[in-house]
């Protein structure tokens, strides 16, 4: 842990990140510590946020609107990507850390700082992908981790923070530990940490139960330009804009709930209950539409290098070479996936029922029609048969001259 003058701090306006401030200055002779808190559409007062840092004793509070580059940069590649960390999770919480840590690097080099520094634990994720992105942006600059290191309980931050003038939480905490972004939320900790437990519908807030969704199926069109979502039932709407309305839509007909046990980059499993109603329905349609506009061979390539890529990000390598590299094969896999996915929305399903594109999709009616204007060459499957089989039936002589 290297000492430093001044610090950018990554800033939530909770317990661990306010003691953070006193605790930089106090016990890590840190001399200056400004705060930084991202909104990335989870709705919170960031006014509040931005002045209790001030109380905490910041010499500065920057607050960044964040929420477009958040889904032009971050959310739509990993829809063109199809991102489901191991297959399930669209990384709605991952994706978020590369951006607050460039935005953090940005501000250290604005101001003069030595260092940045967050309030991630030493068993998260998080810890990892932000130490790795300020690594890799800017090397020189220093990362403090108080929470990592102090080796105090909550109830002993609490106490640490009362006794430097931040007052303790007012009501009684829950005890689950929460995410939140544009993109989904994640719900952890408490009783959720027995993955045998199930979760209580309390913890829910963008999404129905299917008890509650409505009995009435639900049909939304999904148009994309490029591997892009772009439009909703034929309207065009800005990439926030369209975020948000798919999170109306596919929440209030309770799909987008995951519980899964997932393997964190430390090497632990941890069950984690996500919220993602809008990015698992657009990862959906955007699927389905690849299936139609991309040719057999390199659609199988690309569903390889998906799971590669949501490993990375996952992983905390957004900046990373490989990651990089990859982003060149999706972004030209991209050029030809136009057109729309229809999906009908019922009781926390989503289900496919239509998908056309008018300029490049490589299904031929005339090749694939059993009807009277067929085109194929049935006679051509003989020698085709022929030729493809040839090696197992060789093998398949051989062994049966073996004794």
């Amino acid at each position: 842990m290297g000492r430093a003058k001044k610090a950018v701090l990554a800033y939530s306006g909770g317990v661990d990140t306010s003691v953070c401030i006193p605790y930089l200055k106090q016990e890590w002779g840190v001399e200056e510590v400004i705060t930084f808190a991202a909104d990335l559409g989870q709705g919170d007062e960031l006014e509040a946020i931005r002045q209790k840092a001030l109380d905490s004793g910041a010499s500065q509070s920057i607050v960044g609107d964040l929420i477009e580059p958040f889904i032009t940069e971050f959310a739509f590649p990993a829809i063109r990507a199809n991102a489901l960390y191991e297959g399930r999770y669209p990384l709605s919480t991952a994706l978020a850390r590369p951006l607050i840590a460039r935005r953090l690097v940005e501000i250290a080099r604005e101001v003069g700082a030595d260092a940045v520094a967050h309030g991630c634990t030493g068993k998260g994720n998080d810890q990892v992908r932000f130490d790795v992105a300020i690594g890799a942006l800017a090397p020189d600059l220093k990362v403090l981790t108080p929470a990592r290191e102090w080796g105090m309980s909550r109830e002993q931050t609490i106490a640490y923070g009362e006794r430097c003038g931040i007052p303790s939480p007012v009501s009684k905490k829950s005890p689950y530990s929460i995410d939140l972004n544009l993109l989904g939320r994640s719900i952890e900790a408490g009783p959720l940490e027995d993955p045998n437990v199930e979760p209580p519908e309390e913890i829910y807030a963008m999404t129905v139960s299917v008890e509650a969704a409505p009995d009435q199926a639900q049909s939304v069109e999904i148009g994309f330009e490029q591997g892009n979502p772009v439009s909703i039932d034929g309207l065009r709407l800005d990439p926030v804009s369209l975020i948000r309305q798919a999170n109306a839509l596919a929440g209030s007909h309770g799909f987008g709930r995951l519980d899964m046990v997932e393997n964190r980059v430390v090497g632990i499993k941890s069950r984690e209950i996500y919220e993602t109603p809008g990015l698992l329905l657009l990862i959906k349609a955007h699927q389905e539409l690849e299936s139609l506009t991309l040719a057999a061979d390199v659609l199988r390539t690309k569903r390889q290098l998906e799971q590669q890529w949501a490993d990375l990000v996952y992983q905390g390598l957004w900046y990373g070479p490989l990651k990089d590299a990859l982003d060149g094969f999706m972004d030209r896999t991209q050029q030809t996936v136009n057109g729309t996915v229809r999906l009908k929305l019922h009781k926390g399903n989503a289900t496919v029922v239509g998908r056309s594109s008018a300029s490049h999709s490589l299904f031929v009616h005339d090749m694939a029609t059993y009807g009277a204007e067929d085109q194929f060459d049935h006679k051509a499957a003989e020698g085709f048969i022929y030729v493809w089989g040839l090696p197992t039936r060789l093998w398949a002589a051989n062994q049966r001259r073996r004794p």
